[in-house]
């Protein structure tokens, strides 16, 4: 196996690969290098008869905080020339909202691996999963988080939308629409309760139970997990679930275009991303959502 690991590691034991995220420093920050790297290894691990599933999981203190938006780290797109960019500056200096999709597809087509490969993949969920984090985790055949895991995705806020919706499959319209339009975080317990993830546990718990599932379906025929799990993503494709995933790439686009978007690039370009980040989401409080009971906050917007 020839796989490069600059982004990822990647281990095959006991009937399954293990993927971590390795960009600790970064809270596991998503970039298109990283994605390139995870792309690569899904497919070996899909590829690799002696693996029955993938976990996909993070180094350090999160599964992933979303994507890296460091300014030019993922300016020069694949299916060039080596080192041209034709996309984003370059020889067009005006990117425009076809460009926009353009790359917003290619991050997609790297993350759908986790839909179309044969084998099953379980996300192990802790500390933040947050925006481009749930883009991967959702994608994920099941989702088990960590009791006290953070998961949502702000970005929604001043962003843009998500470039993968999962969501609407997993947790249904309602908590789609409520965590997506504030941009409000849940709990991995309260994601279990609304069935945005399979379950939560206690966090020093996560990791066995985790491997636990994994030592389940080492024991089935990699051939009838395939059967099994395919059968069931086509009948989310056939719920339009295949469809919708490409128009989210367009739909994301078109909301980089809103005014609120430009004024917070406007803000990050002057004030930078961290003071921008910090005062887009203080007027939010906490930030969270609450899943049973009411949402009383106090004067600062915090639950109470």
């Amino acid at each position: 196996m020839s796989l490069s690991q600059e982004h990822i590691t990647y281990e095959v034991e006991n009937g399954r690969a293990r993927v971590t995220l390795n960009r600790p420093e970064k809270r596991n920050a998503l970039s298109i290098a990283m994605l390139k790297e995870l792309n690569d290894a899904l497919w070996e691990a899909d590829n690799d008869k002696a693996v029955h599933c993938v976990i996909l999981r993070g180094a350090g203190k999160a599964f992933s905080a979303g994507y890296d938006l460091t300014p030019g780290l993922n300016s020069t797109p694949t299916g060039g020339r080596e080192g041209a960019t034709y996309r984003n500056g370059g020889i067009y200096a005006n990117p425009t909202i076809d460009d926009d999709i353009w790359r917003l597809e290619q991050g997609q087509r790297l993350r759908m691996a986790l839909f179309d490969m044969h084998k099953p993949s379980i996300a192990q969920v802790h500390g933040h999963c947050l925006a481009g984090g749930t883009d991967l985790a959702l994608l994920c055949d099941m989702v088990i988080a960590a009791d006290d895991a953070t998961i949502g995705f702000p970005p929604t806020r001043d962003l843009g939308s998500p470039p993968n919706q999962m969501w609407l499959y997993n947790c249904g319209p309602q908590w789609a629409k409520r965590l997506l339009l504030t941009g409000d975080t849940v709990t991995g317990e309260e994601a279990a309760l609304i069935g945005l993830v399979l379950k939560s546990v206690p966090p020093d718990m996560l990791e066995a139970e985790v491997e636990g599932l994994a030592s389940r379906m080492a024991k089935i025929d990699p051939d009838l997990l395939s059967a099994n799990k395919r059968i069931i993503n086509l009948g989310i494709e056939l719920m339009g679930g295949r469809t919708l995933q490409r128009i989210t790439a367009e739909n994301d686009a078109r909301g980089h275009l809103a005014p609120g978007t430009l004024a917070f690039r406007k803000n990050a370009n002057e004030k930078g991303l961290k003071a921008a980040l910090q005062e887009r989401d203080s007027a939010f409080g906490d930030g969270r959502a609450r899943v049973r009971g009411p949402e009383t906050r106090d004067e600062n917007g915090n639950l109470i």
